[in-house]
């Protein structure tokens, strides 16, 4: 069975084969990262290609019930290594995130 649309990644030149051609036209100009960076940009904008972006989620934030239990459990713990490790991190303001 044979489909009327071919697919167009089926069409295209693979992404080394490509990268080697735009290689031969770009060596004797001894580009360095930026202006590589640059001249793709243009090229995204000359063919409008769009970048994807991943949705950023939002940070886990506990409840306040759960930030209690922490600070009594630290507060109250045995271990006075674990505990001065502990309180460091939050007087120095380091974020520190943990599973409950």
């Amino acid at each position: 069975m044979t489909s009327d649309h071919a697919d167009p990644s089926s069409a295209r030149t693979p992404a080394k084969r490509k990268a080697r051609q735009l290689a031969r036209h770009l060596r004797a100009e001894r580009p360095d990262y930026a202006y590589l960076k640059e001249v793709f940009r243009h090229l995204r904008d000359e063919l409008d290609v769009e970048i994807a972006k991943a949705p950023k989620s939002l940070p886990y934030v506990p409840a306040e019930q759960e930030i209690r239990r922490y600070y009594d459990t630290v507060w109250t713990a045995r271990r006075t290594g674990d505990i001065v490790l502990i309180k460091t991190l939050l007087y120095t303001g380091v974020r520190v995130e943990y599973q409950i």
